[in-house]
């Protein structure tokens, strides 16, 4: 069934709007993590020592220089990117130009976010391995 040019227009608007929404998503999730894992406090078994405090800060601003759109997360957003690109050509209800940029537009959002997932757990892992190098029992 063919169907009619404003029902197409409309579909295209849609998913264009859609993949809008869901790289404003993506963004918003990326800033409200922008200090996602540095800013992690562990526990600490025992009493805290007068440097903790010191130490913490330290740890804390170290982890921060592991940015969160580094090359490991910009390599998962284009293995991302080409795995929604032929996923969307797949799709055999649009042409397989739309396919291919609707699939890639999500698939690098789902790979980005998962490269900033991953490093915010390197962050909060470098935070706790950095106390741990200065004397302290953190648990993590």
């Amino acid at each position: 069934m063919k169907r009619s040019l404003t029902a197409r227009t409309a579909l295209c608007a849609l998913r264009g709007g859609c993949a809008l929404l869901a790289g404003g998503v993506v963004a918003l999730a990326l800033g409200a993590c922008a200090g996602g894992g540095a800013d992690y406090a562990p526990v600490v078994d025992g009493p805290r020592s007068v440097a903790y405090q010191a130490d913490l800060q330290a740890c804390q601003a170290l982890a921060r220089e592991r940015a969160l759109i580094n090359a490991d997360t910009r390599t998962d957003m284009a293995l991302g990117a080409g795995i929604g690109a032929l996923a969307g050509l797949a799709d055999d209800d649009v042409n397989d130009t739309e396919g291919a940029l609707a699939g890639a537009l999500v698939g690098a959002a789902v790979g980005g976010m998962s490269g900033a997932l991953e490093t915010r757990d390197e962050r909060r892992q470098m935070v706790v391995e950095c106390l741990r190098l200065r004397g302290h029992r953190a648990i993590g």
